[in-house]
């Protein structure tokens, strides 16, 4: 992985009280690459992605984009200097409409044209949402919330999306519905950390794989080497 680093992780370390969650990690995504970070529940997946957003402080160790640290700063800072967080679909807000909570994703573009631009492009994405824009969110199905979710992480015009399982509670066809907008993203360029439970489809979406055990990366490699080794994806994932 010789590529420019889009986002450099080193000695993280994640303590709530005194469990130490994640344990000392180092994790690189190269500019324009996806990345995923597998691993059975309770492993640190999504503790290491809310670290990077900002939500969850780390206990010690590093988090750079590109050169420049961002390991204590606000989530809002960190937004602004162009790391998008997904999240589960569920978490948008039920009381605004498709628009409304779009707009809520661009607060950090200043430029008019920039935003009507981001617009157009989550549209392209999923003209689903074009078509129910007035309605309200809060009564839309789960897939219909994740593609949302989604379109929302967008709106800033980010330069990394960190994806906190997309497929969780999905039915089959919006889960292949949802790899193919993540591929579809970094094929635009941007960088991709994805945190996901459904090992196999994530593993044919991204180009490097991180996999967690008890808070430490236990293997790690290619994804086109890792995804025929059944016996790992066994052991480490449970699948």
């Amino acid at each position: 992985m010789d590529k420019k680093l889009a986002l450099s992780v080193r000695g993280l370390t994640i303590n709530y009280g005194a469990i130490e969650a994640v344990k000392g990690i180092d994790l690189d995504v190269p500019e324009g690459s996806a990345v995923a970070l597998l691993g059975a529940n309770g492993a640190g997946k999504s503790s290491v992605i809310r670290s990077i957003a900002g939500v969850t402080p780390p206990s010690g160790g590093s988090i750079k984009l590109y050169d420049q640290e961002i390991s204590h700063m606000s989530p809002e800072k960190i937004t602004r200097l162009g790391i998008a967080k997904c999240p589960e679909g569920r978490q948008i807000f039920g009381s605004l409409t498709v628009e409304e909570n779009l707009l809520a994703g661009a607060y950090v573009l200043k430029d008019r044209a920039k935003r009507q631009e981001c617009f157009e492009k989550v549209y392209n994405y999923f003209p689903r949402l074009k078509e129910r824009r007035k309605q309200v969110s809060g009564t839309m199905s789960g897939g219909e919330l994740q593609m949302l979710a989604i379109g929302r992480a967008l709106m800033g015009d980010p330069k990394a999306i960190l994806f906190d399982e997309p497929s969780l509670g999905l039915a089959p066809l919006i889960v292949e519905e949802m790899f193919r907008v993540i591929r579809e993203i970094r094929q635009e360029g941007i960088t991709v950390l994805l945190v996901e439970q459904n090992a196999l489809q994530a593993m044919q979406v991204v180009d490097y794989v991180y996999v967690m055990t008890n808070g430490l990366i236990s293997v790690e490699g290619p994804s086109e080497k890792l995804i025929g080794d059944s016996s790992l994806v066994e052991a480490y994932l449970g699948k």
